[in-house]
């Protein structure tokens, strides 16, 4: 079963629905968005030889992630795609406004926000998903899931996964991977990027990464 995240590019899902696609991740989903303060910025790091990724979401808020490796950060719409300098492997990192998730029911932010995505995706792909997941995985993130079982869909039984952060009461980030070629680094990347999460807030948030 394939494992696919939600990503920018409505394109994206057509070219999926019409050919298998041989990655453990895939472009699915165009999301809109409220965009990020000032950018989202990258720095590799070669003495630790990881990369620091930072960007302000609002006046007051950053964050901070920490990848393996050497990454390149590129606009793609209103999303930034973080690529793996070693692979084809991709982080998307979408902002979404808070104000996109008012007219949903749910308690809370990620919940809506997973609550929207499962919305769209059915929609889209025209038919309910089989079984969904929403977990709290660590103080911040919350892992949403859902799983379509369907003889009809090309590329055969897909799960498509994102990690949705509440941003206070501005917003949420959704984190997703595409592009991974095997579950075991799809599943070493999530872990070092839930750990190396850091929301920060203040004028003085830019503070621990210079660039």
């Amino acid at each position: 079963m394939k494992i696919l995240a939600a990503l920018s590019g409505v394109a994206g899902l057509a070219a999926m629905l019409c050919a298998s696609v041989p990655s453990h991740a895939t472009n699915v989903l165009a999301r809109t968005a409220a965009g990020f303060d000032e950018g989202v910025h990258a720095r590799f790091d070669s003495r630790s030889g990881q990369t620091h990724v930072t960007g302000r979401t609002s006046s007051d808020q950053c964050f901070f992630l920490t990848l393996p490796q050497e990454w390149r950060a590129a606009m793609a719409g209103m999303e930034t795609r973080l690529k793996s300098a070693s692979s084809e492997t991709e982080l998307t990192v979408n902002l979404r406004s808070s104000r996109e998730l008012r007219g949903m029911p749910q308690a809370d932010l990620a919940s809506r926000d997973a609550a929207l995505l499962q919305q769209d995706y059915e929609n889209l792909l025209g038919r309910p998903a089989q079984s969904v997941s929403l977990a709290s995985l660590t103080s911040q993130a919350t892992r949403w899931s859902a799983t379509w079982i369907d003889a009809n869909l090309p590329s055969g039984p897909m799960t498509i996964e994102t990690f949705i952060v509440p941003l206070s009461d501005y917003g949420v980030l959704e984190l997703s991977f595409t592009n991974v070629a095997a579950k075991e680094e799809y599943e070493d990347l999530v872990r070092g990027l839930l750990a190396g999460l850091e929301l920060r807030h203040g004028g003085g948030c830019w503070d621990r990464v210079a660039f």
